[in-house]
């Protein structure tokens, strides 16, 4: 029997794979009540035969780790969408998966539960750089900025 081999859509999320610095700005929320900035570091690369992306998150605040969370991201061939699980310091669950969709250079992931959705939007404005917003929603229809950010890759 022959090996399944990853598809172009697989590898378009090596363009996340690397190490990267971010530069952070959080909006007021239940997160982050007073809302405020801070710097993180993503270490995330490709993995089991280039199926899926393994990204290790930790977010400063100052000197001090305020949030760290780990993500696996992959492909489903038959939904034609592709998967994200994040588990975090924050939330004893992870809505598992998360789907999304890669339109050009933005990758969008949605996520509808009884407590709200959440939309996080990952762009490529340029080689070696992506930003990324993160948005709240409790009806799904007008949604919360969360949180805003610039990464830059390191390595």
């Amino acid at each position: 029997m022959e090996m399944p081999q990853p598809t172009e859509a697989h590898a378009k999320l090596e363009r996340l794979a690397g190490e990267w610095t971010g530069e952070e700005t959080m909006m007021p929320s239940p997160w982050a009540p007073s809302g405020g900035t801070a710097t993180s570091t993503t270490r995330s690369r490709m993995a089991l035969g280039g199926f899926y992306l393994l990204v290790d998150y930790e977010q400063r605040v100052g000197e001090v780790v305020a949030f760290t969370g780990h993500g696996v991201y992959g492909y489903d061939p038959e939904a034609k969408k592709y998967t994200m699980h994040w588990f975090d310091c924050g939330s004893p669950t992870s809505e598992v998966p998360v789907y999304g969709t890669w339109e050009g250079d933005t990758l969008t992931f949605e996520r509808a539960s009884p407590t709200g959705g959440g939309r996080y939007v990952y762009r490529f404005p340029e080689s070696g750089k992506y930003t990324f917003e993160m948005s709240s929603s409790k009806d799904g229809v007008r949604w919360q900025p969360v949180m805003e950010a610039r990464y830059t890759r390191r390595r």
